[in-house]
C-alpha cells in the first residue's frame, strides 16, 4: 500500500534557520523521510492566494466570495441585526473582511481591532463553523455602519503576507505500521495547544526552546509554530494548492482518482460538508478522514463518493475495479 504522506511548514513567526535544522533532525530521528523541502515567500503566497485556499472554508467568506455568493441563513440574520439580509445587500452595507478594509480605511490589524470589540459588544452573528457577521459602527471605532463577514481572517492572513514572511515546508512520508497517522500529529506534531503538547513532540519543542530557536515570542494556539496535515487526503489537497501538485503524478492522489473523479477532487479539496451513511451524517470531508492511515482514509473517501445521490450500482462497480487494477499498478 501506497506510503503515508503529510505537507508540514513551519509558520511565519517560526521561520529561522534553527527551527529548521531542529525539525528536520526530528524527523531523521523518527525515521520519516523528507522527500521534498523548500521556501515559499509572502510574495508568491499573496498572488497565488495560498492562504486563502488554504483555509478555504473561512477564507471563502473573508477574500475570496461577495457577500452575495454567500449561503446565508437569512432568518438567523435578521433575528440577529433586525434588518432583511436582501435589503442589507441592496443597500450596500455588507463587506467581505477584505472589501471592509477598503470601505473603512483600516489596515487588518485595525479591522481586527474593531471586530474584537464588536465581538465584546455581542454584534456577532455565527451562521456555521467558520462563518461568522458582525455589525461594525461608530460606536466600536468604525468609520461607518457596515457588516462584514469573517472580519478575523484577515489579521491572520496578514502574518503570511506580510513584508519578510514566509514559510518553510517539508513533504514527508512514512510506513504506517512504524507511525500511525494519529500518532504523528499527535506525538510527533504535537496537539494544537503548545501549552499541552509533549515535551518531545516539535510543538512542545517549541515551546520549551523558543528563545533558543530565534523565535521573537512563545507559541500559543494559534501561532504554534509548526502545521501538519490531518490526513492523507488533507494533505494532498495542500501539496495541490501550495506546490502546485497534479494529482495524478502522486502515488496517494491516482489512487483517488481511481475512486472519485477530478471534479469532485476539486470540490472536496476545499472541505466541503457531505452526506453519507447508512443513516445519513453531514460533515466535512477532512473531519471525516481526520487521522486515518492512507488505507483507510482511501476507503472511507470510496465509500462517501460512492453513496451520492448521483451513483449508480454500475458506477460503483465500476470504481471498485478501477481502484483494484490502480493497487495493482503500484505492487508492480
Amino acid at each position: 500500500m501506497v506510503k503515508n504522506t503529510a505537507f508540514v511548514f513551519i509558520k511565519p513567526h517560526a521561520n529561522t534557520e534553527k527551527a529548521r535544522a531542529v525539525v528536520k533532525e526530528e524527523f531523521t530521528k523518527r525515521s520519516i523521510n523528507v522527500v521534498k523541502e523548500g521556501l515559499i515567500d509572502g510574495t508568491e503566497i499573496e498572488s497565488k492566494m495560498l492562504i486563502d485556499n488554504h483555509y478555504y472554508a473561512i477564507a471563502s467568506k473573508a477574500t475570496i466570495l461577495k457577500p452575495d455568493a454567500l449561503n446565508v441563513p437569512k432568518p438567523m440574520f435578521k433575528e440577529k441585526f433586525g434588518l432583511e439580509w436582501d435589503d442589507a445587500l441592496s443597500q450596500k452595507l455588507v463587506f467581505n473582511a477584505k472589501d471592509a478594509c477598503t470601505e473603512l480605511g483600516v489596515d487588518s490589524e485595525g479591522l481586527n481591532g474593531i471586530w474584537a470589540k464588536a465581538k465584546k459588544a455581542g454584534n456577532l452573528v455565527k451562521f456555521g463553523g467558520g462563518f461568522y457577521c458582525g455589525l461594525l459602527d461608530e460606536s466600536l471605532g468604525a468609520s461607518k455602519k457596515i457588516y462584514v463577514m469573517n472580519g478575523f481572517f484577515m489579521s491572520m492572513r496578514s502574518n503570511f503576507v506580510a513584508p519578510g514572511a514566509s514559510i518553510y515546508y517539508f513533504v514527508v512520508e512514512w510506513e504506517k505500521d512504524t507511525c500511525a497517522w494519529e500518532d504523528f500529529r499527535g506525538k510527533v506534531l504535537g496537539p494544537t495547544d503548545p501549552v499541552t503538547a509533549p515535551a518531545d513532540s516539535l510543538r512542545g519543542m517549541f515551546m520549551a526552546n523558543w528563545e533558543a530557536y530565534g523565535l521573537a515570542y512563545a507559541p500559543n494556539v494559534g501561532d504554534n509554530a509548526v502545521h501538519a496535515s490531518a490526513s492523507p487526503f488533507e494533505s494532498l489537497a495542500e501539496r495541490m494548492n501550495w506546490l502546485g501538485m497534479a494529482a495524478d503524478s502522486d502515488d496517494f492522489g491516482k489512487l483517488v482518482l481511481s475512486v472519485l473523479d477530478a471534479p469532485t477532487l476539486d470540490e472536496w479539496s476545499k472541505d466541503p460538508a457531505v452526506t453519507y451513511g447508512v443513516l445519513p451524517i453531514k460533515k466535512s470531508v477532512f473531519d471525516s478522514v481526520e487521522d486515518c492511515d492512507s488505507d483507510y482514509c482511501l476507503a472511507l473517501l470510496g465509500m462517501m463518493y460512492a453513496q451520492l445521490a448521483t451513483k449508480s450500482k454500475s458506477a460503483i462497480e465500476k470504481q471498485q475495479k478501477s481502484l483494484e487494477e490502480a493497487m495493482a499498478g503500484l505492487k508492480m
